[in-house]
């Protein structure tokens, strides 16, 4: 069962120069699993596309039931040097919380 990530997790972000940090957490802790299997670092960088130019890296917090992505070269320069409309971290979050993994049985509604 295919799902948008915003139905069962939300996302915070911030940013330092060209690098944004997502941090991405499920609404329930059952939903953790399905985030570490289907959120890599592949998953991130294809979905967010030529918005990130840099490294992405991938870090599990399993205490806090959280993933973070820290996206090198990611903000056109920094938000205080780019022209783009919203070069922040939080535009990334926003746009990553609409890509569609999939849920395990075990983890579906019922």
């Amino acid at each position: 069962m295919l799902v948008p990530l915003h139905e069962i997790a939300h996302a915070r972000a911030g940013d330092k120069g060209d690098t944004s940090t997502l941090s991405v957490f499920p609404y329930r802790d059952e939903h953790y699993p399905d985030l570490v299997r289907e959120l890599t670092v592949e998953a991130v960088r294809r979905h967010l596309g030529a918005r990130v130019r840099g490294e992405v890296l991938r870090y599990e917090l399993p205490n806090l039931c959280a993933l973070q992505f820290v996206c090198r070269q990611s903000l056109d320069g920094g938000v205080t040097t780019s022209l783009a409309l919203d070069a922040h971290g939080k535009g990334l979050g926003s746009r990553l919380l609409s890509l569609e993994i999939e849920l395990s049985p075990s983890s579906r509604p019922r």
